[in-house]
């Protein structure tokens, strides 16, 4: 029997270790499995919906029911009760129904097909807080010295309250040795003292369930000595309670609680034992106590109320036992012996049952291995039914409190019940048997990648699952072998662990979970990664107030993982102040304060570990110095090479002695020894708050770094040169640039380059691999290697063909990237055709313009640069003025096929032809050809001299131009009066240029002016290219004083000249602007005189003010008038020797000039009127076809008179004689009678 025990003690072992590997997923069949449900007693609180937990799972998902109270509880009968979806969770609804109705004890089921779970019993107790019932607590008067307990008798509650006792003002009274708190809530005093004394002891009782507070009434003490009691005895005598008549002595310590000399306590495993002893006694007494048999658990023992309580938590077996008490004071002691006993609820020793998946034909066992004192009862039941009333199942035998199934067969699915009781409490677990047939899965996520840092543990988890329980087999990479080895351990639930993970550790690693009905492969992949580590730890500071601190914190840690970097002050975070900058290594505290002292951490986290390390700064006062010196820093030392990887390093350094200025930045500078010994370079610069730089380098360079301090004073000695750092020769990581293609005969082609650096070499061995193609046919590349060399020449080539070029570069460990494609050209060569289809089209007689048909690009055999046209006079087609030009060449760049031939001269004949030409030179020339300009405008007579003047006759004599332009036919001769006031100016003829030098080519012509009201009118014709044309003008003999002033023409050939000044001459000259590298073309210059003119006040006849009283002036000479028309037809006529003698000669009343007014008028006497501004009676003043003076016409001219006979026009003097002149060549003076009709109209 008992060998039959053991073999299911070990198949026990065995399937219990398996089982805890397994999780069926819920894509497959299987029994219910409660998840989720309410504890075993449930205080409800009455002011809430009761809500009663039961949710489960399976496949298919289960339906749920209830009981109450042992009977079933149909919940579609109580409206207030609803059960959530795809749960068993019951809500109900308090609002109609007191919470104490639903009270009982309730028990979920959940079932499939598969089987049925029962949840525990849930037993639902509504929480209650009643008052404290009304009391009248007569007032205690006690003698000092002697002992007291106050009670307290809180009112039941559920569950039960938490009890303290506080005064009037809600503060806690104030506890000690001699004042207590028993565990029942009343309060003890091992001897009262005067200042017990107060009206206001309260006792409270929290409910936690409901967070309510009851109050007691409050309870009066008075502690009086014997003479205060003999005192009041008749005021307290009926109404008061009197403890001791004798004085109260010195006396050694007796217990209040427990009485007696011994006791016996119980408590459950698992719960906290709690021990009291409170002793009386004057003076107050001290407790100690000990254990009988043994010692007490440390770890788990606590001693409260002034060692008045004893605690131990999670008591056990081993706390039963005899615990004494011991009350001690100076007159002697007392002790009282508690004995222990513990008992046990129901426990599981080695846990609940465990579900069991078995496959058809396998053998299994569900175990309810529980413990409990007094010993536990099992009883089992499968789906919710006691099992000797199930269906009997040939392959089910039940032993106690194990299930042994033998040859299992599908069908066989059931969820089992274990319900374990004594009484102290009962313990139930549901576990299924669910028969499957599965192949093996991998359920930890595939590719998965763990990370562990280096020698910590390494676990890798292979969650897996079949039916039968599949064998895991781990194998990494290459898969050589099994994992089944130091340093791997394999657990049961698929797990590989490395108990210290090394970096060969990283890798691949392919989980095989396999049964007989397949096999299931995963990878997942490890990464052990370098530890987090401070290299240079803070240091211990003492720093001046007012100076800057430096706390370096330098770390090495894998440059795989993200670094964060923080700082703490006393173990709190830094303050918020700019003074505190945080660096990446560093933590810099400028302008430091009394403030500032403590204990400063770094602390470096990576997401898999971190480091940190402290250091603590002391401030103190700033000692007097001497007068300062500012020095530049000394040099760095200590310089030390770290972090070394094939193409960076870390550098540090310690900085030298600032000198009181601080520093602002460091130079490091490097030197190669391999490609430029003794040359030292500037690689970076760093802030002079940091002492570490992560320097990135270039293969193959024998680096020695140094670095140099920089302050206000300038830079310091450099540091003494660190240790050489040799990179790795690598392929080149760069290709030559400035990769070109041309020829230097036609028929080569010379490939150009820029070398790379002995720094950019990467390696040795440099040489460039040279490609090359022609671009438009296809063909593979042609290939050559050269070494020391920035070109390479190919002979034979075609002439001007495009080629594709590559150069890259090659070292003796790698090549270069591939390289970008350049384009160019082989040789050029001499054009082979000229231009055909020449033709000139003649514009003018100084511009023509020739055409061309472009020369198709193969035969240019180069690139393009344009076209040329050579050109030359031949003679002229004046006899009498022969004339030779050399060629003259027109170059029109780019691919034209048409240009201007500007600045010919008229009346000639020229030849010409046209060139192409390239990067090479000229090609052949067109046929030459010839045309002739038309005759252009005559140049000025070459002098002008007045000979035989008399008073009406004078002589002129002049010499022909000397630039004919074609044949002379005649000349033209306009004369006019000499005044200066003229208001035609008269064009004076350029200077006469010596006969022998050249004229200037110029596109203007017949440039001519004149002057209106206005402004000068300027017109000429224009046969030139350029488009910028403007007008320049220059006050006569100012050049030097003034600018010339420009005017725009916008594309027209005539502009008028505002703003002139009168009275002055301006010399007016056109200006043609072509490309910012060729010449100015100007005109010949005219003369243009303005005459002067009245001013004459515009501005304020516009303004509407004015216009206003000049009207209400006209108005009121217009009353005045009618006033003296009346008075005069009332009066009589006046006579007309009076007119004549207000009109007399013109001469003595002339008319103004600045201001357009007549001569001054007298009027000292009324009846006489205005001179010069009456009307005749129609109100207008006639006038001839002329404005000129009657003097014009004689002295018995016909002039005006009004209707008595007075003469009423008047003129300013004599007009100048008339202009023979035809046209606007001629001109008027101004006429007084026009002013005189402008001012009436005006008025």
């Amino acid at each position: 029997m008992m060998e039959r025990r053991m073999d299911t003690a070990l198949l026990v072992l065995l399937m219990g270790h398996l089982a805890a590997a397994l999780e069926v997923p819920l894509d497959l069949p299987q029994p219910p499995t409660i998840t989720h449900q309410s504890p075993k007693d449930y205080i409800i609180d009455p002011r809430e919906n009761i809500v009663i937990h039961c949710d489960a799972k399976g496949k298919p998902h289960p339906s749920f029911s209830w009981t109450r109270n042992g009977t079933h509880f149909d919940i579609d009968e109580d409206a207030n009760v609803v059960m959530r979806p795809h749960s068993g969770t019951l809500v109900v609804d308090i609002s109609r129904e007191k919470a104490d109705h639903y009270e009982g004890v309730y028990q979920c089921t959940a079932r499939n097909k598969h089987g049925t779970a029962v949840s525990h019993n849930i037993v639902i107790r509504q929480s209650r807080s009643p008052l404290w019932s009304k009391e009248r607590i007569k007032p205690i008067v006690v003698q000092e010295g002697v002992s007291l307990v106050l009670p307290c008798r809180p009112p039941a509650g559920l569950p039960p309250p938490i009890i303290f006792w506080m005064d009037n003002n809600f503060q806690r009274l104030p506890q000690s040795s001699r004042v207590s708190q028993s565990l029942n809530g009343d309060l003890y005093f091992s001897n009262v003292l005067r200042e017990d004394s107060r009206n206001d002891y309260i006792c409270y009782a929290r409910f936690p369930h409901t967070q309510t507070i009851q109050q007691k009434q409050p309870i009066t003490v008075k502690v009086l000595n014997l003479d205060a009691i003999n005192d009041t005895m008749a005021a307290f005598y009926n109404d008061t309670d009197l403890f001791s008549e004798d004085p109260v002595d010195e006396r050694k310590p007796t217990f209040l609680i427990p009485s007696g000399s011994s006791s016996s306590q119980t408590v459950l495993r698992g719960q906290v034992l709690e021990l009291e002893c409170i002793a009386e006694g004057l003076p107050t007494p001290e407790i100690f106590w000990t254990k009988v048999s043994g010692d007490l658990p440390s770890e788990r023992t606590s001693f409260l109320y002034y060692k008045k309580n004893l605690r131990i938590v999670n008591a056990s077996a081993a706390d039963a036992g005899d615990y004494r008490c011991e009350a001690k004071n100076k007159l002697g002691s007392v002790h009282h012996t508690i004995h222990v006993s513990v008992k046990a609820s129901p426990y599981w020793i080695a846990g609940a049952p465990r579900n069991l998946v078995l496959a058809p034909g396998e053998n299994g066992v569900l175990t309810c291995r529980a413990s409990g004192t007094p010993k536990p009862s099992i009883t089992w039941s499968m789906n919710g039914i006691p099992i000797e009333n199930s269906p009997p199942d040939l392959s089910r035998k039940v032993e106690d409190d194990t299930i042994i199934f033998t040859d299992i067969q599908m069908g066989s699915s059931a969820v089992y019940q274990c319900n374990v009781s004594n009484g102290h409490g009962y313990l139930m677990a549901n576990a299924f048997v669910n028969v499957l047939s599965e192949a093996p899965r991998v359920l930890t996520p595939a590719n998965k990648v763990y990370q562990v840092i280096k020698n910590h543990r390494a676990r890798i988890d292979c969650a897996f699952f079949g039916s039968p329980i599949p064998k895991i087999t781990w194998f990494k990479d290459s898969r050589s072998s099994t994992l089944d080895g130091d340093p791997y351990i394999q657990h049961d639930n698929g797990t590989l662990e490395i108990h210290t993970a090394q970096a060969r550790n990283s890798g691949k690693y392919t989980c095989a979970a396999r049964n007989m009905l397949g096999i299931y492969e995963n990878h997942v992949y490890l990464e052990v990664k370098e530890p987090t580590r401070i290299l240079r730890q803070p240091e211990y500071k003492v720093v001046q107030r007012g100076r800057s601190v430096v706390f370096e914190c330098k770390v090495k840690h894998d440059p795989t993982l993200v670094p964060t970097m923080t700082w703490l002050k006393d173990d709190g975070e830094l303050p918020d102040d700019d003074r505190l900058i945080v660096d990446s290594d560093s933590l810099t505290i400028t302008d430091v304060t009394e403030s500032d002292g403590g204990v400063y951490t770094c602390v470096m986290n990576t997401t898999l570990d971190h480091d940190s390390a402290s250091a603590e700064l002391t401030v103190v006062e700033a000692t007097p110095t001497p007068a300062v010196v500012y020095e530049r820093p000394d040099p760095p030392t200590d310089l030390e090479l770290t972090d070394q990887k094939k193409r960076s390093v870390q550098l540090t350094w310690t900085p030298g002695d600032e000198h009181n200025s601080p520093i602002q930045k460091f130079l490091i500078q490097y030197e190669d020894s391999l490609h430029h010994r003794g040359h030292w370079h500037n690689l970076t610069e760093v802030p002079g708050t940091r002492t570490t730089a992560h320097l990135k380098l270039s293969p193959y360079v024998h680096y020695t770094f140094r670095v140099l301090a920089l302050n206000a004073m300038g830079f310091s000695r450099p540091s003494f040169p660190s240790r050489m750092f040799k990179t790795e020769p690598a392929g080149p990581d760069e290709n030559p640039k400035d990769v070109e293609g041309f020829g230097t005969e036609h028929d080569n082609l010379v490939i150009s380059w820029k070398p790379l650096t002995g720094l950019q070499s990467n390696g040795p061995g440099l040489r460039y691999r040279v490609m090359w193609r022609q671009k438009a046919v296809e063909s593979d590349w042609s290939t050559v290697t050269v070494s020391n060399n920035s070109r390479f020449v190919v002979s034979g080539t075609p002439t001007f063909v495009p080629y594709e070029l590559k150069v890259q570069a090659v070292n003796d460990h790698g090549v270069g990237p591939e390289p970008a494609i350049a384009r160019g050209y082989s040789g050029e060569d001499l054009p082979v055709a000229a231009p055909e289809n020449v033709q000139l089209v003649v514009l003018n007689s100084t511009l023509a313009e020739v055409h061309w048909d472009p020369v198709p690009h193969k035969l240019i055999r180069g690139h393009l640069k344009g076209y040329k046209v050579y050109y030359w006079k031949e003679r002229s087609l004046h006899k009498h003025n022969p004339y030779h030009m050399e060629k003259l060449i027109l170059m029109f760049s780019g691919n034209h096929s048409r240009g201007m031939v500007p600045g010919l001269h008229p009346f000639s004949l020229y030849s010409f032809n046209v060139r192409v030409y390239n990067g090479k030179g000229e090609g052949p020339v067109s046929p030459t050809q010839q045309f002739e300009t038309p005759e252009g405008v005559p140049g000025a007579p070459t002098s002008l001299i007045v000979t035989n003047s008399n008073l009406d006759t004078l002589t002129l004599e002049w010499s022909p131009p000397h630039d004919r332009k074609g044949r002379i036919t005649g000349y033209t001769l306009k004369y006019q009066p000499g005044s200066t006031q003229s208001s035609h100016p008269i064009a004076q003829p350029p200077p006469r240029r010596p006969p022998n030098e050249a004229l200037p080519v110029s596109p203007f012509g017949n440039v001519s002016s004149s002057v209106g009201e206005e402004g000068a009118l300027i017109s000429w014709e224009y046969w030139g290219p350029e488009k910028n044309v403007y007008v320049e003008y220059i006050v006569e003999n100012s050049e030097g004083e003034q600018e010339w002033q420009k005017e725009p023409v916008n594309g027209s050939q005539n502009v008028v000249l505002k703003g002139l000044k009168g009275g002055l001459s301006y010399r007016v000259r056109l200006v043609a602007k072509g490309h910012h590298d060729q010449p100015l073309h100007h005109s010949e210059e005219l003369l243009v005189t303005v005459p002067a003119v009245a001013s004459r006040q515009v501005d304020i006849a516009t303004q509407g003010w004015f216009i206003g009283l000049m009207c209400a002036i006209a108005l009121l000479i217009l009353i005045l008038l009618i006033i003296c028309f009346i008075q005069r037809n009332k009066g009589g006529k006046y006579p007309v020797k009076e007119k004549e003698d207000a009109h007399t000669d013109p001469e003595f009343q002339p008319m103004k000039e600045d201001d357009c007014t007549f001569g001054e008028y007298s009027d000292n006497e009324d009846h006489k009127p205005l001179k010069g501004s009456r009307t005749p009676s129609n109100g207008t003043v006639k006038r001839d076809d002329s404005d000129d003076s009657l003097v014009d016409y004689g002295e018995g001219g016909d002039g005006q008179f009004n209707e008595d006979g007075s003469f009423i026009g008047q003129y300013s003097g004599k007009s100048g004689s008339r202009d023979t002149a035809v046209g606007h060549e001629s001109s008027e003076a101004p006429s007084p009678i026009n002013a005189m009709n402008s001012l009436n109209s005006f008025v």
